[in-house]
């Protein structure tokens, strides 16, 4: 990317905030539309692991949540969230309730998998 680029696309940032996560850095952007309307964006950044020291290469994952949806967003991050606490070790199949659907009830087709491989973050680079 261009200098000229990068300051265009860091111009409509209004607040930073770094957060730096292991081997992961994440990044929350409030950034503002021409309309002066104010969105979030939360990257991950994870450095690709073989690359060299003098050029390395990251690896970025975007997510935009826009004004409209901050309050639903909030609820299902905290949500989700109470629930990894309250349940640190717990290991279930997913259950359907009013606000979640379960694998089940997928639309699709395919026939689905009723139990999921024990796996980390880390392996799902590879």
């Amino acid at each position: 990317m261009s200098e000229t680029e990068n300051r265009n696309n860091n111009r409509d940032v209004v607040f930073s905030k770094r957060i730096k996560a292991g081997k992961r850095v994440y990044f929350f952007d409030v950034k503002a539309t021409r309309a002066n309307d104010l969105y979030l964006t939360i990257t991950e950044s994870k450095r690709r692991p073989g690359e060299s020291d003098d050029r390395p290469i990251f690896e970025k994952h975007k997510l935009f949540v826009y004004r409209e949806d901050f309050d639903k967003f909030a609820d299902g991050f905290k949500e989700a969230l109470d629930y990894i606490r309250q349940n640190p070790t717990e290991r279930i199949n997913p259950v359907a309730s009013e606000n979640h659907t379960s694998v089940e009830e997928s639309s699709t087709d395919e026939p689905l998998k009723s139990s999921f491989t024990d796996i980390s973050f880390d392996d799902l680079d590879k």
